[in-house]
């Protein structure tokens, strides 16, 4: 039987509920007709009414009218919305409670029964079912018919991503793409416009010319690159959105050093299309297809090993050593067993590719206890957003099935902003999650920094560790080990597995094995093929990798004949270079280019794209444009000051100047030779050639 004070608590939430219930339904009703709704006097009315709105649940304003009884009108804020929600489940929960108690008491035996229909995640079990997006098989067939015939939208990578968990029940309690109400309340305050909790924006941007062809109402089909029908879309909303509102609210700046602020402006469509999503079929996965699970299947195979407790470890990295005994630690902490999570759709540009980490996860998973412990892949696009990623992992976690999440210090984030400062505080994701840890369904493991002691040869929390002062404690930081592995230096064995060790090495062999891009920039005439030219002679000449010379006007020649010089064109083509850069880059050899490459978001693009597997190089040859008009052999610019060449980069373009490339060099009055020589020394610096 519940306590004193348990009662006065559940009378109370009862008092709330109807309340919020009754000015939902009668905003405008006089408040002799909202107490006598209730059973109360004026009196408790407005002290009731004092109450709620002090704690933000429902705002009051003015009606006009002669009735001084009806000057008051009543509106549920999202956080009442929630509030209200909130104790219908806990009001289903105490009676589904009271419900088993009957049965077992009756029958001797426990009931088995799960409601079919639940709001939210207090009334949901881990390990029931969830709703999922998808038609019957039947009906896939039939709609892949008729979606044939309706305008398609090719998704992008990230899109592809945020579909498939839509689908499948990830991303629940989403029914499609944000439409514009759900949208604002998401990005202003992390709920939706029922008052749900969702932290990320999950949203459809296409172009201006895309959205141009599709009206409010109508049907849209989904596809993959390979034009492949996932599922159709009703569009809803169609909206432009407030892209630097986005970027402060979500991502905590509007800072293009972020790299998804830096994709939200120079990525993404500038319209963003809503509505709910009919599911035909998932994305096929032709790798590591055993280890990827829906929510559904995570949930049935917890049930199967009659599993309740379960602690997820979210990762983007290799697991070394310390991350086993954090692990170990985190699920004894919770009493749980252990999910180990791994996101492999699209992480931070730069890391470790997801083909080598699964190899490293199943080098090391026999480590783990086989009954305690299993793995299990999830695509998703992260977005590297800090204390919001933490809220929206646990979430997507509390879907699969997890009770517990371990989160960790600077979970998600990105790195430094754009003063060299990182862009949260390291327990700023610890605290966010903690604030709303009840209403996620999923409870917080802190994240434990282990260090390792080497007189007691184990791991040991570095705060937890008493005699500091008399041993030995070490420790080798993300950047030490990429250092390691790019110099080809000694991992030791305290530190990570042999297995996983070999796995790096094989993918991410010593710096000066692996293929790199230099990528010159600078005004036409600057200078940048001559140097260009002089620089694949000197690596030539040092052999040992294929180097091949992609010179801006070559390029247009042989790959980009048709385009012209818009911005749109130029971009086109700076991103081929790059492609073909990439290419190179990924299978060891060196690529030099040359073009003038004026836009710093696309440079960026660039980069991002040859960085996935090998190193990258921005030389900015800063000949001055008086200088460049001085060395015109050509006539071009006395053209373009003439007004007969449009869009001329310097004269009617704009360029734009590197900030912090890798080599900047000045050839006014320098030899090239010299100027080539240059670039030699900074590639050796970086350890990708080797000093002679």
């Amino acid at each position: 039987m519940p306590s004193l004070s348990a009662s006065s608590t559940l009378r109370e939430d009862d008092q709330l509920f109807r309340l919020l219930r009754q000015l939902e339904q009668a905003p405008e009703a006089s408040q002799r007709v909202t107490a006598e709704a209730l059973g109360v006097s004026l009196g408790t009315l407005n002290s009731q009414l004092r109450a709620a709105q002090n704690a933000g649940l429902i705002v009051v304003s003015n009606r006009p009218g002669p009735d001084r009884r009806q000057r008051f009108a009543y509106a549920l804020t999202p956080e009442g919305t929630s509030v209200k929600n909130r104790l219908i489940d806990a009001f289903l929960a105490r009676k589904f409670t009271e419900y088993a108690a009957l049965y077992a008491e009756l029958t001797g035996s426990a009931s088995d029964f799960v409601p079919i229909k639940y709001r939210s995640n207090l009334m949901q079990s881990n390990l029931a079912p969830i709703p999922e997006l998808y038609v019957s098989y039947e009906s896939s067939l039939k709609l892949k018919t008729e979606a044939a015939e309706l305008t398609s939208h090719d998704l992008t990578p990230r899109q592809v991503c945020d579909l498939e968990l839509l689908m499948n029940g990830g991303f629940y309690p989403l029914k499609g793409f944000l439409g514009e109400d759900d949208y604002n309340g998401v990005v202003e305050n992390m709920r939706m416009a029922d008052g749900q909790l969702w932290p990320m924006p999950i949203t459809l941007d296409v172009s201006e010319d895309f959205a141009a062809k599709v009206e409010e109402g109508q049907d849209i089909a989904l596809r993959d690159q390979e034009g492949v029908i996932l599922a159709t879309m009703t569009v809803t909303d169609k909206y432009i959105p407030n892209k630097a509102k986005e970027a402060e609210n979500v991502f905590g700046a509007d800072d293009l050093a972020h790299p998804a602020v830096n994709y939200l402006h120079n990525t993404a469509g500038k319209v963003y299309l809503g509505g709910p999503v009919t599911g035909i079929q998932q994305p096929v996965h032709y790798d590591f297809r055993a280890r990827r699970d829906t929510p559904n299947e995570l949930r049935s195979y917890f049930r199967k090993l009659g599993w309740r407790k379960i602690v997820a470890f979210q990762t983007r990295n290799p697991l070394h050593r310390a991350h086993q005994e954090l692990t170990f630690r985190a699920a004894k902490e919770a009493q749980a067993n252990l999910l180990i999570h791994p996101v492999v759709g699209l992480t931070k540009p730069g890391d470790v590719d997801h083909f080598t980490r699964v190899r490293c996860y199943e080098a090391v998973l026999d480590k783990y206890p086989a009954s305690t412990t299993t793995m299990s892949l999830l695509n998703l696009a992260m977005r590297m957003a800090g204390p919001r990623e933490a809220v929206w992992h646990g979430l997507i976690r509390k879907n699969h099935g997890c009770t517990h999440m371990i989160v960790g210090r600077d979970h998600a984030g990105p790195g430094k902003n754009s003063a060299g400062e990182d862009f949260y505080g390291p327990y700023d994701a610890q605290e966010l999650f903690r604030t709303h840890q009840a209403e996620i369904g999923c409870e917080m493991v802190d994240f434990k920094h282990m260090v390792y002691v080497q007189e007691r040869a184990q791991y040991e929390p570095a705060d937890e560790i008493e005699d500091k002062d008399n041993v030995t404690i070490l420790n080798i930081s993300g950047t030490e080990l990429r250092r390691r592995l790019a110099e080809g230096l000694e991992i030791p064995e305290w530190f990570s597995f042999p297995e996983v060790v070999k796995e790096l090495r094989r993918t991410k062999p010593p710096r000066s094995k692996q293929g790199f891009t230099v990528f010159f920039t600078g005004f036409s005439g600057s200078g940048k093929s001559t140097i260009a030219n002089a620089l694949m002679v000197k690596l030539m000449e040092m052999g040992g990798r294929p180097v091949t010379l992609l010179d801006g006007d070559v390029v247009r020649k042989h790959l980009s004949s048709e385009l012209g010089f818009s911005k749109e064109h130029r971009d086109i083509n700076i991103k081929r270079i790059g492609y073909v850069a990439s290419e190179i880059t990924k299978n060891g050899g060196i690529a030099i280019c040359a073009p003038i490459a004026p836009y710093t978001a696309t440079r960026r693009a660039v980069r991002e794209m040859i960085e996935e597997y090998g190193a990258f190089c921005e030389v900015h040859v800063a000949t001055s444009i008086e200088e460049c008009e001085k060395r015109d052999r050509k006539g071009l610019y006395k053209l373009a000051r003439e007004g007969k060449i449009k869009e001329f980069t310097g004269i009617s373009d704009p360029y734009e100047e590197p900030q912090t490339p890798e080599l900047r060099v000045e050839t006014e009055n320098v030899e090239v030779d010299n100027c080539a020589h240059q670039v030699i020394l900074k590639l050796e610096s970086m350890g990708l050639i080797a000093g002679s």
